[in-house]
């Protein structure tokens, strides 16, 4: 098992093929961009956002982003995309690890892609879920468990088991009377190689709208 710390991250990044400024920015997960076109442009937290694909494409939609990994490595190469694609001053970049930090404000989307904590990965599902203000939006993109959960990502990119999340798990965990399921969906895709997340990609995708008459 991994511990999905700090070094283990940083470890990560630092061995991985990272772009440079001036390169083509890679696009963000196509769930993301599916789940969130139709939604009004406010604040947007991702967290785990690793190099900033995500956020940056928030960004370039209008969303005001905040950008929290745990990697400076990432965080670094991050910055350096967004500024290429001039959206530096739309997202703010923390350096801090989700799965403990205490943010002091609430975000119209709370988003995650692929993001390995340190904790549960149901309970970091559940720790972010708090930190979606009333009427706001938590997207989830994970990988879904089942026959291809190993010790460490494969060179498939298949993910360890303790990465890996259901649908019934996530969606169990997001109290009905705070929450409005809006997706709930096993997805499959097939992408390029040479990264991590490559091969083809067994997921599961979770969109809420939290009630906006809650104010827990």
């Amino acid at each position: 098992m991994h511990d999905f710390d700090q070094t283990y991250w940083e470890t990560h990044w630092r061995e991985s093929p990272l772009p440079t400024a001036g390169s083509r920015v890679p696009p963000p997960n196509p769930y993301v961009v599916d789940e969130t076109r139709d939604l009004t442009p406010g604040t947007a937290l991702d967290a785990g956002c690793g190099v900033g694909s995500e956020a940056i494409w928030l960004a370039g939609q209008g969303w005001k982003v905040t950008g929290v990994d745990i990697s400076a490595t990432a965080l670094e190469a991050a910055a350096d995309r967004a500024h290429a694609a001039a959206v530096s001053e739309k997202i703010e970049w923390i350096e801090a690890d989700a799965s403990a930090w205490e943010p002091s404000q609430r975000w119209d989307l709370v988003m995650t892609n692929y993001a390995h904590p340190a904790i549960p990965q149901l309970d970091f599902y559940l720790r972010l879920a708090q930190w979606v203000a009333p009427g706001g939006t938590i997207l989830i993109v994970g990988h879904r468990s089942g026959d291809h959960d190993h010790g460490s990502h494969d060179e498939a990119g298949h993910p360890p088991h303790e990465a890996t999340a259901t649908l019934d798990g996530i969606t169990s965990r997001l109290d009905a009377a705070i929450w409005r399921i809006e997706t709930a969906a096993d997805r499959t895709r097939n992408t390029g190689g040479g990264h991590a997340h490559s091969g083809t990609l067994h997921d599961v995708v979770v969109r809420a709208t939290r009630r906006a008459d809650d104010h827990q």
